[in-house]
C-alpha cells in the first residue's frame, strides 16, 4: 500500500499506473493467470463472468496474510465505472475503511485482499447464495497453492465465515491462523463496535505478519 490517502483510484493517472504494473509485477502474475484460467473454465455457464484483477502494489505470492470478504462489488468492474481491481484503492467507501484502518495500525505490506467468491456477482451488491459461496470455496483452495508465505486469513463477514467453516476447515484449518472479524462495509461499520473490531483484528495482523 503506497498511496497516502484512500479512494486512489479516483484519479485516472493512479488507475492507469496500476494497470500497466500488471504485465510486469512477478509476484501477481501467477495469481492473474489462476484467475484468467477460472475466468475461462467458468465462462461457458456463465458468459459474462467477471474476475477482478489482484492489485500488483500488494504482496501477491509472498502474502502473509489474506483478508477474506464476500464478493467483488459492481464498482470492480471497468464497464460500470469500476478499476478492475481487487484494491484498498478502489473509489468505495469498503476499500477506503480497509485503507484507513491498515493505515491506522500500520499494515502497509504482506497482505493480499480476496473474496471467497471471486467473480462479480451483478449491477448491485447482492450477499453470495450458499451454491457461489461452495464454487467459490473449490476456487480459492487453487489460489491458495499459489501463496507459500500465508500465515493469516481474516474472515471478514458472515458469507466469509460460513464458507471457510463449511467447505474448508476441515482440510485447511491447520495451515493458518484463522481471525474473523466484520466486514469493512459501511452498513457494517456502523453497528455499535464494529469499526473497534475491525481494528483489533487488523492490530493482531499485524503481530502475526512480523
Amino acid at each position: 500500500m503506497f498511496l497516502d490517502a484512500p479512494r486512489g483510484f479516483r484519479d485516472p493517472a493512479v488507475l492507469a499506473t496500476r494497470n500497466d504494473m500488471l504485465a510486469t509485477a512477478e509476484h501477481t502474475l501467477p495469481l492473474e493467470a489462476w484467475a484468467r484460467s477460472v475466468e475461462e473454465k467458468r465462462r461457458s455457464q456463465t458468459p459474462d463472468i467477471v474476475l477482478p484483477h489482484f492489485d500488483p502494489a500488494e504482496s501477491g505470492t509472498e502474502a502473509r496474510a489474506m483478508l477474506l470478504l464476500e464478493a467483488p462489488g459492481p464498482k470492480t468492474v471497468p464497464r460500470w465505472g469500476g478499476s478492475g481491481f481487487i484494491s484498498v484503492d478502489n473509489d468505495d467507501l469498503t476499500a477506503q475503511n480497509v485503507w484507513a484502518t491498515r493505515n491506522a495500525v500500520g499494515l502497509h505490506e504482506h497482505v493480499l485482499a480476496w473474496n471467497i467468491v471471486p467473480w462479480v456477482l451483478g449491477r448491485a451488491s447482492v450477499k453470495p447464495t450458499g451454491q457461489e459461496i461452495e464454487q467459490g470455496a473449490i476456487e480459492l483452495r487453487g489460489l491458495l497453492d499459489l501463496l507459500p508465505e500465508l500465515r493469516v486469513i481474516v474472515l471478514a463477514g458472515r458469507k466469509a465465515q460460513d464458507g471457510w467453516d463449511t467447505h474448508l476447515d476441515l482440510e485447511l484449518g491447520g495451515r493458518y491462523r484463522v481471525l474473523r472479524t466484520v466486514h469493512p462495509a459501511g452498513q457494517s461499520f456502523a453497528q455499535v463496535g464494529a469499526r473497534e473490531r475491525f481494528t483489533g483484528t487488523l492490530t493482531k495482523v499485524v503481530e502475526l505478519v512480523r
